[in-house]
């Protein structure tokens, strides 16, 4: 006689949203995700590490120094309540460590409404990197011998067996510490990098241009408000507007937009009215079109037309743009 499947929707313990609403409550958020990496600092929520202040270098971001006190994994238990300091690289390293963990999971639950049974099957720690990956978890079956859970990720339906989805959390963590040691470079911004990354956006190779410049929007933001960043000389200004336009256009094609759109403000402040302005607008603009909001990127482009940009490139993108307004006449002119 076959084994009773058990199924579960997963409605009632999705943490959808559950970063984004912690934000909402602290004022110095953003300036924390700036600094330390806005998965970092969900990482340090989801082990239960609390930091209590940073010390930032700002000539190596790697450097800066992370103090912090540890409430206990997934944010419960006794933890370790001594104060704790690390570099930001060290401490990156160590919460990675704690997230790829192995850790025994709960046996499944033997009855539809046990809702606490479910989080604990699936793992609280996984529930809460779903979301930060793009997974929004619909359903668990339950046959008795394995779990096989339904979930959508860019709208696309997926199913993986429990154990197999929690390890691509754990691959996707992995990766994240990869991405934040390849692209830090200790700190340093190699302009050179900047031609490597746009042979890679010719190539439509988007996320080899977030490994080679993803590290860039921090310690620029930062260096930014700094006199030696105010006094840059107007070469380098340009070459960092370039790789930043460039990053941003990349983040926007792999459906990044809201990191996508911070990146080109970046660079806006970078490119001034220089050399590279024009060309940033008109990315942005082209950003923007694929993102259908032609009403932006009307106004992009033709500030990248006042700045100088090139006719040739720009005008059909106004073109496209004034025809999704339905402003036939404009796009005709």
């Amino acid at each position: 006689m076959p084994a009773r499947i058990l199924h579960f929707s997963l409605d009632g313990v999705r943490t959808d949203g559950w970063f984004e609403r912690i934000g909402e409550d602290i004022g110095s958020f953003a300036a924390l995700c700036e600094i330390v990496g806005e998965r970092f600092v969900a990482f340090s929520l989801i082990t239960g590490a609390c930091i209590t202040a940073l010390s930032v270098d700002r000539r190596n971001i790697e450097a800066s120094l992370v103090d912090f006190v540890v409430g206990g994994a997934d944010g419960g238990g006794d933890g370790d309540v001594d104060p704790q300091r690390l570099t930001l690289g060290e401490y990156r390293r160590r919460l990675v460590m704690a997230l790829l963990a192995e850790d025994e999971a709960a046996p499944a639950p033997t009855r539809e409404s046990d809702a606490e049974g479910l989080q604990l099957h699936i793992g609280v720690r996984f529930l809460l990197l779903a979301p930060l990956y793009g997974y929004v978890l619909r359903s668990l079956d339950v046959d008795g011998q394995a779990s096989l859970l339904t979930v959508t990720r860019d709208g696309e339906e997926e199913r993986h067996v429990l154990a197999s989805f929690r390890s691509r959390l754990r691959a996707h963590v992995r990766e994240e510490l990869d991405r934040a040691a390849s692209g830090a470079n200790r700190g340093v911004i190699d302009l050179s990098r900047v031609a490597e990354a746009e042979s890679a956006a010719d190539r439509g190779d988007h996320a080899k241009v977030r490994q080679i410049l993803g590290a860039w929007p921090a310690p620029l933001a930062i260096y930014l408000r700094t006199p030696d960043g105010q006094m840059l000389a107007p070469e380098a200004r340009a070459t960092i507007a370039r790789g930043l336009a460039i990053l941003a256009s990349a983040c926007g094609k792999l459906g990044d937009v809201e990191s996508g759109d911070e990146i080109f403000r970046l660079a806006v402040q970078y490119a001034q009215d220089g050399a590279m302005a024009a060309e940033v607008f008109r990315r942005l603009g082209e950003s923007l079109l694929g993102q259908q909001r032609p009403g932006e990127a009307v106004a992009a482009f033709r500030r990248a037309i006042n700045l100088g940009a090139k006719g040739e490139r720009v005008w059909p993108e106004l073109a496209r743009a004034f025809v999704l307004r339905r402003r036939y006449l404009a796009a005709l002119t």
